[in-house]
């Protein structure tokens, strides 16, 4: 069995690099934020008090109206989300009685699925300009976060996120009006948006869509951000080389405050903020719509797994087809997964389902499961973070834990069964997937357990469903990168700190691996991992004149056990290599 420290791993946002998000022009003061060695960001936190737990359709109170100032806003607030209007959109008809929140819905569920630069199914961003570019590279919450902010921003609609941070001296809120403290006046240390950096908007009003797209404006100093301090997993590839997400966000916004804003709440603000009530609230499986977030929440602090609900189809008897995106640590773009792969985040105990983690306590008393937006309204002179109106029947209180709890069942129930054939495609599918993201990062430990709990469960399918051993399944479906990239114990291996690995280097090993097992004679595959360093595959790197692609081991993330002499692998499920190494070499070719 896993430890609870290895379930971390098992989510996407696992392995996360230290982040400098306004690395290059950041006050140094800016409150400070504790670097969480989970995020492996510097990251605000929530209000722990009973007031701030309390969940309700009115939520919590924000800042003061009255002490907001032009010169701190990001954007203007001129329609709200409980609002309709007969015009058309961008994935909208005319006349569609859709709410903003609702359009914001039909947005999400309109992105197109297409293959994107990393390889994988990913989704293509739609502008208001008809303008479009293939998602950024993002970590899990970011990705959900960055969707919310970027329509709201760019139909004037309310947008802000609560924090608390006890060095400050209270609750912090992140939105359309800046960042501001509850009296709303502007935190010091943080830009003055309205002032400090241009909107182009009003510039650009009255010409076409063509028009706009053809005299698109930049802004240098947005273009020049980043998301980490290496400089490497929010790369934009697809807007050329030395283009992070900076760049990213300069060609999607004419209002140029919105990437800076970002950069920050994408830097202090993660998955514990979006299993807050302040920020979002629970509501009944049968109402999951595009744009809702499912969160995997296995602890009471720290890491978790966010998860984008792309497309929600209704089916026959009451049946619901439902496809997810998500992003990942090392950034990767929106990773886009069907309902049959989708499926198991939505049954998983870790989304609020039945049981209790190793600490004891119930896993729907820890914040996850299926997640909406709450909407800000101002009323009595402060901003309030609500219910929506059309929603409050499909509300869940966060302390009804009984309700939280069966959700898993009730999408076990609504998204319907697999055929043994249909469920073995989706667990070959997931290994795949697992495999093809280590060949492009082969030190990544989350994607080792990935590749191995897929493989749990098909050992379980397979004997249950095929009458076959594990060794006959690891015959028939085991290839020679499962040993050499064997699974290993996160908190003992410094391996898995190192985001920065390359598919040349991935090459190195494997050719290494390939020549050993060649021989007659049955030889274990050496594994990828630090055994008093990695001398072993520097050498062979050197040898076949690959030296230059061999890059040494960096601490890409904050790594408590950067010191061990050798790396710790899991208990391996597997049969061992020599016992099946003819079906596994004949697999591989």
């Amino acid at each position: 069995m896993r430890s609870s420290l290895q379930i971390t791993t098992l989510a996407s946002c696992l392995a996360l690099a230290t982040l400098s998000a306004c690395a290059s022009d950041a006050p140094e003061s800016e409150p400070t934020a504790s670097l969480d060695e989970d995020y492996g960001k510097p990251l605000y936190g929530v209000d722990d008090s009973a007031a701030s737990k309390a969940d309700s359709f009115d939520g919590a109170a924000g800042p003061r109206e009255s002490g907001l100032s032009s010169t701190s806003e990001v954007w203007k607030v001129t329609r709200r989300w409980y609002q309709t209007d007969a015009a058309p959109g961008i994935a909208w008809p005319a006349d569609s009685e859709l709410t903003w929140d609702e359009k914001y819905a039909a947005w999400v569920g309109s992105l197109e699925k297409i293959r994107g630069v990393d390889g994988f199914d990913t989704y293509r961003l739609s502008t208001p300009w008809g303008k479009t570019l293939e998602s950024p590279r993002l970590e899990c919450a970011e990705m959900t976060m960055f969707l919310r902010v970027t329509f709201a921003s760019w139909y004037g609609l309310p947008f802000y996120m609560t924090a608390y941070n006890a060095s400050f001296g209270g609750s912090m809120y992140f939105g359309h009006f800046g960042i501001v403290g509850t009296s709303g006046a502007r935190i010091s240390g943080f830009p003055k948006f309205g002032t400090d950096y241009k909107d182009y908007t009003a510039q650009m009003a009255g010409k076409s869509d063509a028009e706009i797209v053809a005299g698109w404006p930049t802004d240098s100093s947005l273009r020049s951000k980043f998301l980490t301090s290496q400089k490497d997993d929010d790369n934009s590839a697809l807007l050329g080389d030395g283009a992070y997400s900076g760049a990213y966000f300069d060609e999607i916004f004419l209002n140029k405050r919105v990437g800076h804003f970002l950069t920050r709440l994408l830097t202090y603000f993660g998955s514990i903020h979006l299993a807050s009530t302040q920020n979002t609230f629970n509501l009944r499986a049968a109402a999951v719509r595009p744009g809702d977030t499912l969160l995997e929440r296995w602890q009471k602090r720290g890491i978790g797994h966010t998860i984008v609900v792309a497309r929600v189809e209704h089916l026959a008897e009451d049946k619901l087809a439902i496809d997810t995106f998500f992003g990942s640590m090392p950034r990767i773009q929106g990773r886009w997964y069907d309902t049959n792969l989708s499926k198991p985040y939505f049954t998983s105990e870790l989304t609020g389902g039945e049981g209790q983690n190793f600490d004891g306590d119930r896993y729907a008393a820890l914040g996850g499961g299926l997640k909406r937006w709450r909407t800000p309204v101002s009323k009595n002179g402060r901003w309030y973070n609500i219910v929506p109106q059309r929603d409050r029947e499909v509300f869940v209180d966060a302390a009804d834990l009984d309700a939280i709890a069966k959700r898993p069942g009730e999408f076990a129930a609504l998204m319907g069964e697999l055929s043994p054939e249909e469920e073995r495609a989706v667990l070959l599918q997931r290994i795949e997937v697992a495999r093809q993201a280590l060949r492009s990062k082969p030190a990544s430990c989350a994607n080792r357990t990935r590749r191995e709990e897929a493989f749990d469960e098909l050992y379980v399918l397979m004997q249950d469903e095929f009458g076959m051993s594990p060794q006959e399944t690891d015959e028939m479906y085991r290839v020679l990168d499962d040993y050499a990239l064997a699974e290993l114990e996160y908190n003992q291996s410094k391996t898995c700190c190192w985001n920065s690995t390359s598919s040349d280097m991935y090459l190195v090993v494997m050719q290494l691996n390939e020549e050993r097992v060649s021989d007659s004679q049955c030889v274990e595959p050496v594994v990828f991992k630090n055994d008093n360093g990695y001398g072993v595959f520097a050498d062979y790197a050197a040898q076949i004149g690959m030296a230059d692609a061999w890059k040494p081991w960096t601490e890409d993330e904050p790594c408590a056990q950067r010191d061990v002499a050798s790396d710790t692998e899991t208990e391996h499920a597997w049969a061992p290599f020599c016992g099946v190494r003819e079906a596994v070499l004949d697999n591989g070719e």
